[in-house]
């Protein structure tokens, strides 16, 4: 089942690339782009600046040393003091046992117990008193006489076995010289009864000799004994005492410490962008130097083959906007001259945004930079491109071109929000100009919006600036050269490159132009039903989003065709001979037929613009003359049907469907015998449903919801031109009733 999956989504990936290649006759112009992106790519990973020079710590600088980048630099040394510090820190593990004294108390009570019963002319004695006398060595026999006397018995079982199980249990090393103690205290882990608890207020433990100490100083001030008593006590003691109840744990010493150590953050230095690292004249601190070393270790890198292939990887996907809709669909065809200009585009502005970034290093002057980028026009850029193509491929170029720039000037990602919403707000304003006047307002809105993107950005970056003052006045400066670039270069993009941009389409709006003029004369029928199918079209567009400009121009070219015979129109007979009526169906059909092809011709030899030429080729996409061809068959001819069908193609565009629909209701409504806004609302739903059909409108990506609103606005413009008017009474009539009734009062 997952290989008929994988088999079906690889066969529609390849069905979707041949739509693609089909569609879009970009041919040698797409290997551009890609190169352009490619080359691009290469370029943003260059290293252009390796002038940094690295002084070393009491060094004094000769110059201002400026970071044109933003780096994390590790200190090794600080963070090896700090693990060192928290080490020293760490309390050790020690492991707590009364098992020695245990054993301690057992020895001494077997001994005096066996001293007390021992008898004194026996010559056999017992093995513990025989090692006890070996560890006592010369002073032995006077040690085993002491311990006979009561007081000593009575001394070392009532008053130093308490107090050495109390030393004991608390914890005692056999030499505090060898002991670790950290600065929190230690951990002790009792083995008796397995706990651990933390002493942090210990900074010295007691061991062996400081015990015997304290033992022998007790001794002393114990008046009952004698000398020689307290001396064999101490003697004994010194000799069988056990020597600690606490042992170090290195290995449970050593784990604690290295899981604290993982937890250890190492010391980095923030590097900010701009930031100035060293000042000339002054004296080269440690710090710095590890600053400068990070900074000279990535500037004298001068190239970096990952980071070129990330950006072309990304500016790819990227441009598949250029070729397909949200929806997944192609969208319209782009031709060589699209792919041309794109690349033209992105080449300019990216390449422009590194000679400004190298122009500012030239200086060392990174407030330079930002003032510099921040007046970089790439809105007037994005804006150029919204005068010639849909929305879809504006916002993929603006995406591009923000990308691009951002890389060129090094900047960071606030700066790509900056130029792209930059550019959005643009595009919107452009797309709504009806006049030249429009456009050269705009650039207040413009400045507005961008000075609250900048400020915006700012805020984001957490980084104010002194300077906002001047980054903002820069915001204003990229605004002007925005729309002096606009009005600027749109002539050349009609001229150079044969389009029709926002501008042109204002200009043949105008019913002044001579086409315009000749159809007016040539065929005043159809010119009326062009000038209501403009007002339909342009309604229906702002009601769905598509370009309403295109589609109301179109409107008023799609039919100049009829000028070269506007006679064998049914709208330019005005009820007279109708010369179809001496025609052969199929000549007729081709007399029709030709309309669509001549009025292509036409826009082209008076430079329509190709967008123009494509909607009139399409208005009728591929429909049959049914009239015509139900005439023939009616005539018992045998007709061809694809004789009596519209070349096409089918609608590409939403505006180019806007535009077939609109022209098909229209000039069917004329039949409607009584009007009413419930027939005109009939009439349109099936015309529009016969359309669709008739798959006329597959390929244009208009939806069930565009052709809903579609047909709410071409009632709302029809009913306006058939409403019903009052019948004012003939004035004629009125004045011969009048003269007839005064002759007969006469």
């Amino acid at each position: 089942m997952t290989a008929k999956k994988k088999n079906s989504r690889q066969t529609s990936f390849l069905t979707l690339y041949q739509i693609l290649k089909e569609r879009h006759k970009c041919g040698w112009s797409l290997w551009i782009l890609v190169a352009s992106l490619l080359f691009l790519s290469l370029v943003a990973s260059i290293n252009f600046d390796t002038t940094h020079r690295v002084y070393l710590a009491g060094q004094i600088a000769d110059r201002d040393i400026v970071s044109d980048r933003e780096m994390l630099v590790l200190d090794e040394q600080a963070t090896e003091a700090r693990k060192k510090q928290i080490q020293s820190r760490q309390p050790p593990v020690y492991d707590l046992t009364l098992e020695p004294y245990l054993q301690f108390q057992s020895k001494i009570t077997e001994i005096l117990r066996i001293l007390n019963n021992l008898d004194p002319e026996s010559p056999v004695r017992p093995p513990s008193l025989s090692r006890l006398k070996e560890e006592l060595g010369a002073s032995a026999d006077q040690v085993l006489q002491q311990l006979t006397l009561p007081e000593v018995q009575t001394c070392l079982l009532k008053r130093l076995l308490p107090l050495i199980h109390d030393r004991m249990a608390s914890g005692m090393v056999s030499d505090i010289r060898t002991a670790q103690i950290g600065r929190s205290g230690v951990f002790i882990h009792n083995l008796d009864n397995n706990t651990e608890i933390l002493r942090p207020e210990v900074s010295v433990l007691p061991d062996l000799h400081s015990f015997l100490a304290e033992i022998s100083i007790q001794l002393k001030q114990d008046k009952t004994l004698s000398p020689a008593s307290r001396h064999a006590i101490y003697l004994l003691l010194s000799t069988t005492l056990p020597p600690a109840s606490l042992t170090l744990n290195r290995e449970a010493t050593q784990k604690s410490k290295n899981a604290v150590l993982q937890n250890i953050e190492p010391v980095y230095y923030q590097i900010q962008k701009g930031e100035r690292i060293l000042r000339k004249g002054d004296k080269v601190s440690r710090e710095q130097e590890i600053k400068l070393k990070m900074l000279f270790k990535y500037s004298t890198k001068p190239f970096d083959i990952g980071k070129s292939f990330g950006i072309f990887l990304c500016s790819l996907l990227f441009s598949i906007g250029f070729f397909v809709a949200p929806s997944g669909k192609p969208g319209s065809s782009l031709q060589r001259k699209d792919m041309l200009l794109i690349s033209l585009f992105i080449l300019f502005f990216s390449l422009g945004a590194k000679g400004i970034y190298l122009f500012a290093m030239r200086f060392n002057d990174m407030n330079l930079l930002t003032v510099l980028t921040a007046a970089y026009p790439v809105a007037g850029g994005v804006g150029l491109i919204t005068m010639v193509f849909s929305a879809r491929r504006y916002c993929t170029m603006g995406f591009l071109l923000s990308f691009f720039s951002m890389l060129m000037l090094e900047a960071p990602w606030e700066i790509f929000l900056y130029y792209f919403l930059g550019s959005m707000l643009f595009t919107w304003l452009v797309a709504n100009t009806l006049n030249r006047q429009d456009a050269v307002w705009s650039v207040v809105p413009l400045t507005i919006g961008q000075m609250v993107i900048w400020m915006g950005i700012s805020l984001l970056s957490q980084q104010p600036s002194p300077d906002l003052p001047t980054h903002l006045t820069a915001v204003a400066v990229n605004s002007v050269l925005s729309l002096i670039l606009l009005f600027a270069v749109s002539p050349v993009l009609e001229l150079a490159f044969g389009y029709t941009t926002r501008f042109r389409l204002m200009e043949l709006m105008s019913l002044e132009q001579p086409l315009m003029q000749e159809l007016m004369v040539s065929a005043p029928g159809t010119y009326h039903h062009s000038l209501i199918v403009a007002n339909m079209v342009e309604a229906g567009a702002k009601a769905i989003g598509a370009n309403s400009l295109l589609c109301k121009v179109s409107a008023l070219y799609h039919d100049i065709g009829k000028i070269s015979y506007p006679e064998y129109f049914i709208e330019n007979q005005f009820g007279g001979v109708n010369r179809h009526d001496k025609l052969a169906p199929s000549m007729s059909a081709l007399i029709l037929l030709s309309h669509v092809k001549k009025g292509t011709e036409l826009a082209l030899q008076n430079n329509l613009g190709q967008d123009i030429a494509n909607i009139i080729q399409q208005h009728h996409g591929t429909r049959i003359m049914q009239f015509f061809y139900q005439k023939a068959i009616n005539l018992g001819e045998k007709p061809n049907e694809s004789d009596f069908c519209y070349t096409g193609p089918r609608p590409q565009t939403r505006e180019s469907a806007i535009l077939m629909l609109a022209d098909s209701v229209e000039a069917s409504s004329r039949t409607l015998s009584d009007p009413t806004p419930a027939r005109i609302k009939t009439h349109i739903d099936n015309i529009i449903k016969g359309i669709f059909a008739e798959g006329q409108l597959d390929e244009s990506e208009l939806t069930f919801k565009d052709l809903h609103h579609l047909s709410d606005n071409f009632q709302r413009i029809l009913t306006g031109i058939f409403h019903q008017r009052i019948e004012y009474p003939d004035q004629t009539k009125n004045v011969e009733n009048t003269s007839s009734n005064s002759q007969k009062n006469k």
